[in-house]
Parts: structure tokens; sequence; C-alpha cells
């Protein structure tokens, strides 16, 4: 079901910007700028989210791994958004950005369980021994992880 209605939110959004078959692109600063100032621009956009991502996605780990997911998975959709967000001002092919316009929509309400269920969830732990360190983002090595992961 979940997978029908994200196709379902994705198909209405990317018809709202078709008309005649052809997808209506609002103006953007691609068309006045020139390519070299394009690009820096992007460039900037696309490193500002990858920066505010990483630094968002640090959080002390709380002892509970459903806590620790949603709260690290938000920022990490976060910038995920705001590339698509930069992709949709700065890109032209129409494949990106439907995919783009996808990842929003999608992204988003995924945003919105999770932040449900951090409501639900009860607290955290005051002190947790697991709270020594900060979560990084990467794999764990194949020995750290659960062997019905590493299959």
């Amino acid at each position: 079901m979940r997978g029908a209605l994200g196709f379902a939110l994705t198909a209405a959004v990317m018809a709202g910007g078709l008309v005649g078959g052809r997808m209506m692109m609002p103006p953007t600063l691609a068309a006045a700028e020139p390519p070299a100032v394009v690009s820096a621009s992007f460039d900037a956009m696309m490193a500002q989210s990858m920066t505010r991502m990483h630094d968002d996605m640090m959080v002390p780990p709380s002892g509970d791994p459903d806590r620790d997911f949603a709260a690290m998975m938000i920022p990490h959709h976060d910038g995920a958004i705001a590339m698509a967000q930069a992709e949709l001002l700065y890109g032209k092919d129409p494949v990106l950005r439907r995919l783009a316009q996808g990842i929003i929509v999608e992204q988003g309400q995924e945003i919105a369980v999770m932040r449900r269920a951090l409501a639900d969830l009860p607290p955290a732990p005051e002190s947790s021994a697991a709270a020594t360190h900060l979560h990084h983002h990467g794999t764990a090595p194949a020995a750290e992880m659960p062997s019905e992961i590493c299959r």
C-alpha cells in the first residue's frame, strides 16, 4: 500500500507540472546566469546541504536503536530534500527532475512518520553506556554488525 500511495502522490506532483504532455519548468536562475555562476551556485547549495546533513546526523546515542535511527535519518532525509531542491532549481534533465520531485514528496512523508514515531517512543534514558561516543555516518565493520545483516 505504501508503495502505491507514494507512486500515486509522485504521479500527482508530476502531473501538476505537465501541460499538453510537456513539463512546465519554473523559471530558474539557470536561464539568467552564465553556466559558471549556475554551477557555482549549485555546488554551493549541494555542499551546504551535505554539511548541514552530516552535522545534524551527529547525535549522541540514546541507547534506543529506534530513537537513534529516526534521529539520524530525519536530517539525512532533510539533506536529500535539499539536494533535490537544488536539482529542481538548476537541473534540466526531465527524468532527474521527476526523481527529485519524488524524493521531496516521499522523503517528506517518511520524515513525518519518523517524527510521529519519535513522539510516541518513551523518553530516552538519562544516561547510557553507549552515549560515550557519537554515531558516525557510514557502515560498521562486518565484525561489529549482527550476523543476519552481514549475509
